[in-house]
């Protein structure tokens, strides 16, 4: 005698999960209500200057480069990378090429630090920190 016959389960899917995206709540000019500017007014466009980066860098003992795109609302794809050339060699800032270049300026100029990524150990910049603090009153 043969135990009853059990459906067969469907197959597991192999490939990569669903992406679903989360509602895009950013204001534009066909929504009037929604959040408006944030960061004390400055709008999300991402267009930061060097001193705005100075400034925000040197308030903090030490700042994550995801942390830089957050503040200053810079929208950039996940593989934007822009090479800074530097004197031991070039190192890899993970922002698109305006702010990029923007912090590379202060990386040569001796204003800021960074720490590299050391897993797996390549010249991408993970985080940066002040040289010379902000000296208090």
């Amino acid at each position: 005698m043969q135990p009853p016959a059990t459906p067969a389960a469907p197959p597991i899917p192999v490939g990569p999960p669903a992406f679903v995206p989360h509602q895009d709540v950013r204001r534009d000019a066909t929504t009037p209500s929604g959040p408006g500017p944030v960061n004390g007014g400055m709008d999300r466009n991402g267009q930061c200057t060097a001193p705005q980066l100075r400034r925000f860098i040197k308030s903090r003992p030490y700042v994550p480069m995801h942390e830089l795109r957050r503040r200053f609302g810079i929208d950039g794809g996940d593989d934007d990378v822009t090479p800074v050339r530097l004197e031991p060699g070039w190192v890899y800032v993970g922002l698109p090429s305006r702010e990029g270049t923007l912090l590379g300026e202060l990386l040569r100029a001796g204003e800021i630090g960074y720490e590299l990524s050391m897993d797996p150990r390549s010249p991408i910049v993970i985080g940066v920190y002040p040289m010379r603090p902000i000296p208090r009153g």
